[in-house]
């Protein structure tokens, strides 16, 4: 192979750069190891910075009530009983002291009257929680970080796209990246990797992420032979812009409601009351009365001792709720619902809200301090990923960790607002020490076969030599638009037996996109280049959500609508590749909760023998 290729070599190779990556970055360059950082964004770009609502950890600031007994609890039962509890303990467990130590790196939180960090309600999460900044959060704790990491002697590479993963005797050995502005390939020798790349919400059309989240990190896992779990679940948010056009899909904060936002219909009904599930009946208030007595104390800072309103249930819940409005004819003007915060002073709504109301002032000519919001669900996080082990985020593959949001176990059947943030930086900080540490167990550097880097080069290279074929946008645009019909927020399995079949003919489309031009600042080469990953993790969803036929947190059956706890109630989806190339499912149960912890969680809602 005549081209020129070239070589690095790290004790330790971080392939993302948001918060799971640069946590993990810090640790291992603390661990006196080298280090690199290879992003495909700019870095301060990722996707962490559009987190706005806030981190969840039970510092107890606002409400003394707190704890991580609680806090634990809301993770397990948000998650219907389907996270690894062991994770669910070690984030509940280590995420105040991960909040305090971003303070004393110079992460400026917004503060109580008596100085401390403040908190904020959020779905799910029974007392104020989330520690944030305005509704900025994500931006404040990545610049945090980068500031931190950019003094712990890592190098970064920014603008590289990673297309695979190389193992030497069932270890990992490096990967293999190309440098997106000018098209130079580069191997990179590693003693150990950690995935940090995110999410898949690409996949969908209309979806609340940046364009980074095509699902490259999961299908690096996959193709290395990695296991992948509970793909089925993709969390659609309840709230995002779906006026006008251009903008569908955008983020509005959960921290809307958290501070006290209205969810209305056509006809002006506050409809939330409708939808509180059995398990959720004793938490939430079941008339107006209550709930905005809820508001009144929380807005006077007392503590609250109404049950909270019931916009403030779990993402699911509101999103099929929003959904059902809409299918009984009682939707917004453009096919959601209202969210009105207007009744709050508008002074205050600019101070807590900030990024809200200018977003919806510059972007929709909505000023929220005086008008509702119109919003619906949006593609928001998956909680499928890598499948890890719970107490050093190492695959089923020797040396490949994984990190955030690219990671499963933690969040379950649905994931709580504000736990994804406090997600990054604990198990961040976990997955970042345990590379460290296996880099230096490791004799050497091992060898990467020359042949399976000029397999990659070849497979890299290639579509810029096709003539004549369709763009390759045409091929992506078609994918969202099918999983967003066919592997939605409500599936049917005659609908997820036709996104099995059309993901077929994507595949063969794909191979024969055309995308032009040369290797220098080429878009269509790089999403040429992405298509395989996007339908191999949609094959992963679609596959894993035909398989569940049951509906539960935020995957929902339409052909089975209820929660079946006798035979899916504690098993999780698996998927690998087989030795043929062929994508496999099967079933397999986290340990047994011990008694302990048992008894913290609602003995009713666990259906278990004991």
């Amino acid at each position: 192979m005549d081209e020129k290729i070239i070589h690095h070599k790290f004790d330790v190779i971080v392939i993302g750069a948001g918060g799971a990556g640069l946590r993990a970055a810090i640790e291992a360059s603390r661990a006196g190891v080298s280090v690199a950082m290879i992003c495909k964004s700019m870095l301060g770009k990722a996707h962490t910075v559009m987190a706005e609502g806030g981190a969840a950890a039970a510092l107890a600031n606002k409400d003394p009530r707190d704890s991580w007994q609680t806090h634990f609890r809301d993770t397990m039962k948000g998650g219907k009983y389907l996270g690894d509890w062991r994770m669910a303990q070690i984030h509940a467990q280590q995420a105040p002291d991960r909040i305090r130590e971003l303070e004393q790196w110079g992460a400026v939180f917004d503060r109580t009257p008596k100085g401390l960090s403040s908190q904020r309600n959020f779905g799910g999460h029974t007392y104020p929680r989330l520690a944030h900044i305005g509704d900025a959060t994500g931006l404040e704790l990545i610049r945090t970080l980068q500031q931190k990491g950019i003094h712990e002697g890592m190098e970064i590479f920014m603008e590289y796209t990673v297309r695979r993963i190389f193992k030497t005797d069932g270890k990992v050995s490096g990967c293999f990246a190309y440098d997106r502005n000018d098209g130079s390939l580069h191997v990179f020798k590693g003693k150990s990797i950690i995935l940090a790349t995110g999410g898949i919400t690409r996949c969908w059309e209309v979806c609340s992420g940046s364009w980074e989240y095509s699902g490259e990190g999961h299908a690096l896992a996959y193709w290395a032979g990695a296991e992948m779990g509970d793909m089925e679940f993709v969390q659609f948010h309840p709230t995002g812009m779906i006026w006008p056009p251009s903008v569908k899909g955008i983020l509005v904060t959960e921290g809307v409601r958290g501070e006290g936002g209205m969810l209305t219909n056509s006809e002006g009904k506050r409809f939330m009351f409708d939808y509180i599930p059995e398990m959720y009946r004793d938490e939430f208030a079941d008339t107006e009365k209550e709930a905005l007595e809820w508001v009144d104390e929380v807005v006077s800072g007392k503590l609250a001792t109404r049950r909270r309103p019931p916009e403030l249930l779990t993402r699911d819940v509101v999103a099929k709720a929003i959904n059902s409005e809409r299918d009984a004819g009682r939707a917004s003007e453009h096919g959601g619902a209202y969210l009105d915060i207007s009744w709050r002073d508008e002074d205050e709504v600019k101070k807590k809200l900030p990024g809200m109301y200018h977003q919806f002032m510059e972007l929709a000519a909505v000023d929220i301090t005086k008008q509702p919001m119109e919003v619906g669900p949006t593609a928001h996080y998956v909680m499928g990923g890598v499948k890890v082990d719970p107490f050093n985020q190492e695959s089923s593959v020797p040396g490949l960790f994984a990190a955030g949001e690219v990671a499963t176990g933690l969040h379950g059947a649905n994931r709580l607002g504000g736990n994804s943030l406090s997600d990054l930086i604990v198990f961040g900080k976990i997955a970042g020490e345990a590379a460290a540490d296996y880099s230096k167990e490791q004799q050497d550097y091992s060898e990467i076969d020359q042949l399976e880097i000029d397999e990659v080069v070849n497979e890299t290279l290639e579509p810029l030599s096709r003539q004549g074929g369709e763009n390759p946008a045409s091929v992506v645009n078609d994918l969202r638009v099918m999983m967003q019909n066919k592997a939605g927020i409500i599936r049917t399995g005659d609908l997820l037996q036709e996104a099995m079949a059309d993901l077929d003919l994507l595949t063969e489309r794909s191979k024969s996109t055309s995308p032009g031009g040369g290797r220098v600042y080429n878009p269509g080469w790089h999403q040429a280049l992405e298509i395989g990953a996007m339908i191999d993790v949609s094959r992963m969803c679609t596959i894993a959500a035909l398989r569940r036929e049951e509906s539960r947190g935020a995957h929902t059956r339409d052909d089975f609508p209820e929660t079946d706890h006798e035979h899916w109630g504690n098993i999780n989806s698996v998927i690998w590749m087989d030795d043929n190339g062929e994508m496999k499912i099967d079933f397999a149960s986290y340990p047994r909760i011990p008694k302990e912890l048992r008894s913290l969680l609602d003995s009713e809602d666990l259906h278990e023998e004991e």
